[in-house]
């Protein structure tokens, strides 16, 4: 996870449906998706105040500060904002008292205003953060959503990963992400991968070049993001190489992930985009707890044995 990310007041508060009440230095810095309830900051105890979380303030803690005059709220808050916290995040349209705007302004602590609900705004926050702090990385490839499988193509320029997406589209199946696919990390065994924000919904076609799938396809041709389940390696083909032909599963790790992995030789006049069908099609029946390749090396070593 990724030590703290900066994240602009505007585009923060967009991203959850927030107001800005204070810019503050126009910029909150977090460190943690969790979220701080500072009632008891507010009464006076510190021992154990996690300043680095989001401080959200429900109606609890917001009466509470309504019963107080200006100056005791005051000299309460600024102890509060002195301690560095990322922001202030005000819930349930339940407007701060000027104390607490002023002690922001001078601490330039950027303050929010949320009409939800306390624990909804809360847990939106959390994912938000959660997702981005988590770990993550651009790689090279398309990624596509394949009768509900994610599958990432990978392999050098030139060998038709693009076309092969356009012809799995044709198919009915969903481009998520090509050329650059963004893959996080968002829980300790689960991948997702999505495309960046300049290349969402595009694609290019050599010869042709960038066009963009929803107008072409329509929207149900494109997909946000997706877990990725199945790693495939496009490399051209070698008459000397020994290609796995019983099924056999390897894995590659991809940020300390272990993904299911499968070689795909290219060769001229082979369907590509059939063959990676076939291959999402086995590995729901693997999920669902049948190993065609298994079964099969099972009934050879039967009959074998039978004979001897």
């Amino acid at each position: 996870m990724a030590e703290s990310i900066s994240i602009k007041v505007e585009r923060f508060a967009e991203a959850l449906g927030m107001s800005v009440l204070v810019q503050g230095s126009g910029e909150a810095v977090f460190e943690t998706g969790e979220i701080g309830r500072p009632g008891l900051q507010l009464a006076g105890y510190y021992i154990h105040f996690a300043r680095s979380r989001v401080q959200l303030l429900g109606n609890s803690e917001m009466h509470y500060l309504y019963g107080m005059s200006y100056e005791e709220a005051y000299e309460r808050l600024d102890r509060f904002m002195s301690h560095g916290i990322p922001c202030v995040v005000c819930a349930r349209n339940n407007m701060p008292p000027k104390a607490l705007t002023d002690c922001a302004q001078k601490y330039a602590t950027p303050v929010f205003l949320s009409g939800a609900l306390t624990d909804d705004i809360g847990h939106r926050i959390t994912n938000y953060l959660s997702r981005k702090l988590a770990p993550s990385a651009l790689i090279h490839g398309v990624m596509l959503d394949v009768s509900g499988v994610g599958i990432l193509l990978r392999g050098v320029s030139g060998l038709g990963k693009s076309e092969t997406a356009l012809e799995m589209i044709k198919l009915g199946h969903r481009l998520v992400a090509d050329d650059v696919v963004e893959i996080t990390r968002v829980t300790e065994n689960r991948l997702v991968g999505r495309a960046p924000d300049a290349t969402r919904c595009l694609i290019e076609v050599r010869g042709i070049g960038v066009v963009d799938v929803r107008y072409l396809f329509g929207v149900g041709a494109v997909l946000g993001e997706k877990s990725v389940d199945l790693v495939m390696d496009l490399e051209l083909w070698q008459a000397d190489r020994e290609y796995n032909r019983l099924g056999a599963q390897s894995t590659t790790e991809m940020l300390g992930v272990r993904v299911p992995e499968t070689m795909l030789p290219v060769s001229p006049g082979r369907n590509l985009a059939v063959v990676i069908e076939v291959a999402a099609r086995n590995f729901l029946l693997k999920r669902m707890g049948y190993d065609t390749s298994g079964d099969f090396t099972r009934r050879a070593q039967a009959l074998l044995e039978g004979r001897e």
